[in-house]
């Protein structure tokens, strides 16, 4: 009976393996499609971004030009702090999460990277995402990375800030820079 049970266990197993590389090859397809490919491959020179958050922010936000500043994308997204005002007294709060709950999630996942890596070290895998990207993009990108280090560092070890309040920080900072690159505001 048990061996029954592990085998059905095991046949299921291998069938959602399987769904789950067809459905990563379909993404990896869709993201070198000439309307997103070349947005893809600018949004994979951040660490932790990869195709597949890359090909789901694009989609879910279609055109970044409609936010006026990197604030309002990240207030879209539901990555900025609330804030509960009375007179005045205000009393900040946590992230409204008010908004795209999905990019929300993707982007304090690409977060978690940064806590993960040293400040100036670039891995072989990035260095080759960031290939054939122009040299300005390559760094803005570059600084954003280093920033985005130093600050979770900073935060966790310099003002003992909660990981998780670190990375939510951290995706917000992302959002922003993610959106800088998309409206090509990178000064």
């Amino acid at each position: 009976m048990y061996k029954e049970i592990l085998d059905e266990y095991l046949m299921t197993y291998t069938i959602l393996c399987e769904k789950i590389e067809r459905l990563d090859t379909r993404i990896e397809e869709l993201a070198r499609e000439d309307k997103y490919s070349e947005s893809v491959k600018k949004l994979c020179c951040f660490i932790g971004v990869k195709t597949h958050i890359a090909l789901s922010v694009l989609v879910e936000v279609g055109d970044f030009n409609r936010f006026a500043t990197a604030e309002k994308f990240a207030s879209y997204i539901g990555l900025v702090p609330g804030e509960d005002s009375s007179g005045d007294e205000q009393v900040k709060l946590g992230i409204t999460k008010a908004g795209n709950r999905h990019l929300r999630i993707l982007l304090i996942e690409a977060a978690q990277c940064y806590g993960r890596s040293q400040v100036g070290y670039k891995s072989k895998d990035l260095r080759a995402r960031q290939a054939g990207n122009p040299p300005q993009v390559i760094s803005y990108a570059d600084k954003a990375n280093d920033r985005l280090k130093r600050r979770f560092y900073k935060m966790v070890l310099g003002k003992n800030k909660k990981h998780n309040v670190a990375k939510v920080a951290i995706a917000r900072e992302l959002a922003c820079f993610m959106w800088g690159m998309m409206t090509d505001n990178i000064a």
